[in-house]
């Protein structure tokens, strides 16, 4: 009962991280869209919150297993709320080229918090929860990235609502505050020692992994960059400048697709029991679907090329790419936890979203680049591509039962 009532609490102050993470992404995209940013200088400023996460999950993961998971989601906690604060100093007279420089600044601190909150979150799974079954695994795994994917699309939401009624400055400062508090609570009621490793790991070790966490790292990197090669600066500008949409209906849109994104997650180990068996995912799953996502962002893209009607396209379209993206998503985290040892989850788990941040990070860069150049049909032919290489990596992994439970 102590181990479940920790991991609660963990699991709610990264519900509470993740609202301010969505509303964030939100309020910095279209508030410098209005402002008359390029697609390309919107992309910059998330720039070096991806690049920051990628040395956060390798270094924050170490940190981890030699210091215990609640150090490093404490900390996690703090400096978004510092970060937030230190965004909501920007003054909007102040040159592009500072301005830019500032909030990728800001933005950085936000980045590292992001995956200090999330590895940790995500690790104590493996170290808290009862693990009798491999299912049991699996289901609890399901649950916490579909509830949190869920709630980061609730934040997408809050951060277009706040931007209409508070302005810039004054939704920054509120979420510091309310974020302020869950981590004070979390210090207050979060007791005990989790996730520390009993044999240290020299530092040097960390990018010393067993062939199928690398594998599946690498397929996580081509899979997350294809869906931020689109989502991330190409969808919301796509539908703002060209559909003509509000920021409410853009935030809320994005919003939907997160939530229900985040709700498909939750429910994949239910929704695939029939074609598992009732068994567990393996390599197969995650190539399957990989493969069957990469037809459809490849029909997307010839719809939009047809110029067919953009709610068919569009909308209905990665509405379907959501579903499928996230059991496939579901899948990846389900075996990085099924991959390693709870001794060393920190680590492993550190390396795996080390991986999913460079993902992100290029599939940021590129959806700039990519929308500047050539509009949202090349984000998704680019796209298309990506989820492809993810396919063909997934093949690699093993398709017996590997589950470790020690």
């Amino acid at each position: 009962m102590t181990n479940l009532r920790n991991y609660t609490l963990v699991t709610a102050a990264y519900w509470g991280f993740t609202l301010t993470d969505g509303a964030l992404r939100m309020l910095v995209l279209l508030h410098f869209h209005d402002l008359g940013y390029s697609a390309v200088q919107i992309a910059f400023l998330f720039l070096l919150y991806e690049l920051f996460g990628v040395v956060t999950n390798l270094v924050g993961g170490w940190i981890g297993s030699h210091m215990g998971l609640k150090i490093t989601l404490f900390a996690g906690l703090a400096l978004q709320v510092i970060a937030l604060l230190v965004l909501a100093l920007l003054n909007p007279t102040w040159p592009v080229a500072v301005s830019v420089a500032y909030v990728m600044g800001a933005q950085a601190l936000s980045g590292i918090a992001k995956d200090l909150t999330k590895m940790s979150s995500k690790s104590a799974i493996k170290v808290l929860i009862p693990q009798e079954t491999e299912g049991m695994l699996f289901k609890w795994v399901a649950i916490l990235t579909g509830s949190k994917n869920a709630l980061k699309g609730v934040g997408f939401f809050l951060g277009g609502v706040l931007l209409t009624g508070m302005g810039f400055k004054g939704s920054l400062v509120a979420m510091a505050v309310g974020l302020a508090a869950v981590l004070l609570a979390a210090v207050i009621a979060l007791p005990g020692d989790i996730g520390r490793a009993k044999v240290k790991v020299k530092f040097s070790q960390i990018l010393s992994k067993s062939r199928e966490i690398n594998l599946l790292s690498a397929a996580r990197m081509f899979l997350f960059g294809s869906r931020d090669i689109w989502f991330v600066v190409g969808l919301p500008v796509f539908l703002s400048a060209s559909l003509g949409w509000s920021h409410a209906e853009v935030s809320g849109f994005l919003a939907l697709w997160v939530i229900g994104y985040g709700g498909v997650q939750a429910l994949a180990p239910k929704l695939l029991n029939r074609s598992l068996a009732g068994g567990t995912p393996r390599g197969g799953t995650a190539a399957l679907g990989a493969f069957a996502l990469a037809f459809l962002t490849a029909l997307i893209a010839i719809g939009v090329s047809l110029e067919l009607s953009p709610w068919v396209t569009v909308v209905s379209g990665l509405a379907l790419f959501g579903l499928i993206f996230a059991i496939n998503s579901s899948v990846h985290s389900y075996l990085i936890l099924a991959y390693t040892e709870s001794d060393q989850v920190a680590l492993n788990v550190g390396f795996y979203y080390m991986a999913n941040a460079m993902g992100r990070l290029i599939g940021t860069l590129l959806s700039g680049l990519v929308f500047q150049f050539g509009g949202l049909v090349a984000c998704l032919w680019v796209s298309a591509v990506f989820v492809i290489m993810a396919a063909m990596i997934s093949l690699w992994l093993p398709r017996g039962r590997i589950v470790k439970v020690a």
